[in-house]
């Protein structure tokens, strides 16, 4: 048997083992693969939505490539550490040291290069759903199959050089102590588990006050509070796994009525050393959790955006025309034309806003107010009804006022005062609109009264057009407002929104966003998942001897099948149940970003990444328990 064929052969033997490994890394090839056939495919147009498509999806290359190599590096390590007793009987038998990193080299490139294969054959096998898909994520037409041989190119290269670092890597990771060391390094009595009580109280007080910040942020303070956030959360998520659980697994040790009560002694006491030994991989299946559950859940959140873009665009199209240019009843004229080409029903309100100088103001501005923009409460209100909204506020008098809310988006109001050069008018918003009249123009409401005494500098019309199924107007007026919308300039006399194209090609933005989290999200899942199963299956040997040892002396199946199941369950859960905190607490934060709730998006994120979690604990748990009884019987 020459050296290639041992190699092979030990990795064939050992293929339990590098199962879950194997396909992780295959399947990083897969969406590498998939992404790189949409990125060069020759049919992608250049426009603004393909444009976006294709860089989100070169970043989400780098974010794929940076992640399987932390992966693979990860892996391998551990897989070395769980192989000293096999490279203990290698070198008794008169293996050299260069012969050992030569065989764990070959062993590594063997298993990259098989996953690289199954990766792009799986690829070419399902580029064109992948193509289909992402074309009608973007709204362009259908994409066909194409197999690019820049793709390929990319992908074979990319991985093949990421293998041979790692796989030259780890051959420096080789430790080559004494034999008897090699051959007792699965057996040697571990030593008792031991926590620190200022740690454990740290953890704790990092991950309360992570907890607290988040949940009490605001659309102000989101920025300012994310990155020490987000550093405590990692901090105390590592104590917290190190030092807190193991303090906790002793305060239960000490409780005689619980430690002592049928097997609960054999499960808590392997639990500490399990939760000791296994800290760093917890803490990992966590943040990469984490990662993938609040990447999904923000971009499944932008859904809400469809009920809260009514509400910032309340005409589904909206033109203000900034002078009385015969060119603006020319491009209203045409608007009414291919409304009506449609078969769109629609209604029409107007109102001129009056543009009043200012001589001085108190607000947060940066620089002074000179002029500001003014309507009348009465054109407030029937904009609002004609755009299904309620209207609140109560009529207005005298020189009271409201501050015009432009997008729901927008900061939280702070009172300002103005005075007006005409008869030096003083006025004090105390509150905000609760519709937008007019979108992203802010400016001041006022009494009718008020309004008629008002003289303006210059006037501009407001003309909106009113329909119940404003997604219908996507496409009209493309010459006047080419991405659905349009801001005036000195050549360029009026301002337009299209409801109907911005909401479009919002929605197609949201979509490959989602696509392309959801993709990341699985890879990033996966191998949450595969770090649980090579960590199992590494202590297989040990748990075996364990086992052994307690059938002996009475054990049933029955309360065997009983241990190995919360063993397991805690193994799979407790990490994805911290992530699970981790995230609620994340969207409470993204909630202040929005005026709708997010939970139902929420809670749908999460359940379906919980389902997935069981479907793969009893798949695991059944193999586990088979593997286990074989050497029990």
């Amino acid at each position: 048997m020459t050296f290639p064929q041992f190699v092979y052969r030990n990795v064939v033997r050992n293929k339990r083992t590098y199962a879950a490994y194997f396909l992780s890394s295959a399947f990083s090839v897969l969406i590498f693969f998939v992404y790189a056939l949409f990125i060069f495919h020759p049919d992608i147009k250049h426009g603004m939505i393909s444009a976006v498509a294709v860089q989100l999806m070169t970043a989400a290359e780098v974010i794929m490539y940076v992640f399987s190599f932390l992966f693979v590096l990860y892996s391998v390590s551990t897989f070395l550490k769980s192989r000293k007793r096999e490279f203990g009987i290698l070198m008794m038998h008169g293996m050299t040291k260069g012969q050992l990193n030569r065989m764990v080299f070959l062993e590594n490139m063997l298993i990259g290069i098989g996953a690289i294969i199954v990766g792009i054959i799986a690829g070419i096998i399902t580029g064109k759903l992948f193509l289909m898909i992402g074309s009608r994520m973007i709204g362009i037409d259908s994409l066909s199959f194409y197999l690019s041989l820049k793709a390929l190119a990319l992908t074979i290269c990319a991985f093949t050089i990421l293998f041979f670092c790692i796989s030259l890597f780890t051959t420096i990771l080789v430790r080559v102590n004494k034999l008897i060391d090699l051959f007792q390094a699965g057996e040697k009595p571990k030593k008792e588990p031991k926590a620190s009580v200022l740690l454990s109280l740290l953890a704790a007080i990092l991950l309360i006050a992570s907890y607290y910040l988040a949940a009490t942020t605001t659309m102000q303070t989101i920025l300012v509070r994310i990155l020490p956030v987000i550093g405590m959360t990692v901090v105390g998520t590592y104590f917290f796994y190190t030092q807190l659980s193991v303090f906790v697994i002793k305060l239960l040790q000490k409780n005689h009525f619980v430690f002592w009560k049928k097997t609960n002694i054999i499960t808590i006491s392997s639990l500490a050393y399990r939760l000791k030994d296994n800290a760093r991989m917890f803490f990992m299946v966590t943040i990469v959790s984490t990662v993938a559950f609040c990447a999904v859940g923000t971009l499944a959140s932008m859904n809400v955006m469809n009920k809260q873009f009514k509400e910032d665009y309340p005409a589904a199209i909206s033109y203000t025309a900034m002078d009385n240019h015969p060119i603006q009843q020319k491009n209203l004229k045409q608007i009414k034309t291919e409304l009506n080409k449609k078969g769109i029903n629609y209604t029409i309100q107007s109102a001129v806003i009056k543009n009043v100088e200012v001589a001085s103001d108190r607000s947060s501005t940066r620089y002074p107010i000179t002029d500001i923009d003014i309507i009348s409460f009465s054109d407030y209100k029937r904009i609002s009804k004609s755009a299904g909204f309620d209207v609140p506020e109560k009529k207005l008098t005298g020189n009271e006022s409201l501050a015009m809310l432009f997008s729901h988006f927008q900061i939280d109001f702070k009172p300002a005062t103005y005075v007006l050069k005409q008869g030096n008018i003083k006025l004090q918003p105390k509150k905000q609109s609760k519709n937008v009249t007019i979108p992203f123009r802010s400016g001041l409401i006022v009494s009718d009264e008020l309004y008629q005494k008002l003289k303006a500098g210059k006037t501009n019309t407001f003309t909106g057009f009113f329909t119940k199924d404003f997604e219908k107007t996507a496409g009209i007026a493309k010459n006047l407002a080419p991405e659905g919308s349009s801001y005036s300039s000195e050549n360029h006399h009026y301002e337009m929104q299209v409801s109907g194209t911005m909401y479009e090609i919002q929605m197609n933005m949201f979509r490959m966003m989602l696509f392309i989290a959801l993709l990341i999200g699985a890879v990033f899942f996966i191998a949450a998942g595969s770090f649980l199963y090579f960590r199992l299956y590494a202590d297989l040997d040990y748990d075996r001897r364990q086992y052994l040892t307690i059938k002996k002396v009475g054990l049933t199946d029955q309360e065997l099948n009983k241990i190995v199941t919360r063993q397991l369950a805690l193994l799979f859960f407790v990490p994805i149940i911290v992530a699970f905190v981790h995230s609620a607490f994340a969207f409470m934060a993204l909630q202040s970003y929005y005026t709708l709730s997010i939970a139902s998006e929420m809670i749908i994120v999460l359940a379906s990444f919980l389902i997935a979690q069981l479907i793969y604990f009893f798949f695991i748990r059944y193999r586990y328990l088979r593997n286990l009884k074989k050497t029990l019987i």
